[in-house]
């Protein structure tokens, strides 16, 4: 099985000068945790709604005036829509994320879907489930 069996395919990037109320207003509407933030439709962060509460919220700013970019830190994690969902784990499980873009790099690089806890709860063994749940919520 690859990640394009298993990812939902309706993953929509917040544009890196969109506010944060605008992000939290997406994410409400379309029942989701987390969005990719993107810059020219490039991968450049992920948003999650817990960023939106901590660092914005929580330390006295607007989020009407911050921006999604704002809170893009590090390199993004991702995959290609061709990995195989064992690859998946071991990438989300080092690098104890449980939101995992997914990316058509033959297509044009583009954003195409997005891998979380309950695709894999729906698509893996109760083994590699288990170790998956185990690894992310352990502090490095």
């Amino acid at each position: 099985m690859k990640a394009r069996d298993i990812m939902h395919r309706t993953a929509e990037c917040i544009p890196a000068d969109e506010t944060l109320d605008r992000a939290a207003q997406m994410m409400r509407n379309m029942d989701v945790g987390a969005l990719p933030i993107c810059n020219n439709d490039r991968l450049i962060g992920m948003l999650t709604d817990r960023d939106i509460v901590v660092r914005c919220i929580a330390e006295g700013h607007d989020p009407s005036r911050v921006r999604a970019g704002d809170l893009a830190q590090g390199t993004p994690r991702w995959v290609d829509v061709d990995t195989s969902v064992t690859d998946v784990l071991d990438i989300m499980e080092q690098n104890q994320i449980k939101r995992l873009p997914v990316i058509d790099v033959k297509g044009g690089k583009q954003l195409v879907g997005m891998i979380c806890e309950s695709d894999l709860a729906k698509n893996v063994t109760d083994a590699q489930l288990a170790e998956f749940v185990s690894a992310v919520s352990v502090p490095h």
